[in-house]
């Protein structure tokens, strides 16, 4: 005699809407078939218009980032112009102390 084999369980996925075969006498999973892609765009000038944007934006992110490098560049010179203009105003009392030099 054979041996009935139970009939494979199709259940959807809620959270993707792939469908999933699950054997009921082990409760796994047989088989997956993923759910159909959605577009992303209905119609190419939509598809166009959200390049043109995205293009926009990262030009914009472009030129934050230059001006950026730009004023850290002069922010950089006039914390060097205030440390030498510091180091030419103390006195050079000679030879550096050394952590050992004071015990």
């Amino acid at each position: 005699m054979a041996k009935n084999k139970p009939e494979l369980i199709e259940v959807a996925c809620p959270d993707c809407g792939a469908m999933l075969k699950i054997d009921p006498e082990t409760r796994a999973v047989i088989a997956h078939t993923p759910a159909p892609r959605k577009k992303t765009f209905e119609d190419l000038e939509t598809a166009a218009k959200a390049m043109r944007e995205s293009s926009e934006r990262a030009e914009n992110i472009f030129r934050q980032s230059v001006d950026a490098q730009k004023n850290a560049a002069d922010l950089l010179e006039k914390k060097f112009e205030e440390a030498l203009r510091k180091a030419k105003e103390t006195p050079d009392t000679g030879k550096p102390l050394r952590d050992f030099d004071l015990d």
